[in-house]
């Protein structure tokens, strides 16, 4: 993205958002502000808006980041090789905007095995209860609860 479009983009982001969405930025581990969501709903690109995971696949990994087994759907997250920092790992890109999200391990708990570690600032949060309102009603059969 150049231009006016990704400064629109950069001001809509906190600093520590556009680190890590554009910038492969990793937050701390325990720091994230949705590590400890339990709430109902969907979780969506902090950048663009697309839904990227469900509150259902959501679990406790104990990493230090939120993790998943799964994305909301086959299309909503891009898997890329990654061979920075001396290791080989599997990134986890928005499929709509490209934001750098975080990294899938194949040790979680889910049907798949897959375990999406997800750094919070790449994340929006969007209750049960208000994703009809926000153009999230498609992803309501994914998410139990109240």
């Amino acid at each position: 993205m150049t231009g006016s479009h990704d400064e629109e983009r950069r001001k809509a982001l906190t600093p520590e958002q556009h680190r890590v969405l554009r910038e492969g930025g990793t937050e701390a581990p325990g720091s994230g502000a949705l590590l400890h969501n339990k709430k109902p709903g969907t979780y969506k690109c902090a950048d663009c808006g697309a839904a990227l995971f469900a509150s259902d696949t959501k679990y406790d990994s104990g990493s230090g980041w939120p993790s998943f087994t799964a994305p909301a759907g086959a299309e909503a997250v891009e898997e890329i090789s990654d061979r920075t920092h001396g290791m080989v790992r599997t990134e986890v890109r928005c499929a709509k905007c490209e934001g750098h999200l975080g990294h899938v391990f194949p040790d979680g708990p889910g049907p798949e095995g897959q375990r999406y570690c997800i750094n919070s600032a790449s994340l929006r949060f969007v209750p049960k209860a208000e994703m009809v309102a926000q153009g999230y009603g498609d992803y309501l059969d994914q998410v139990e609860g109240i």
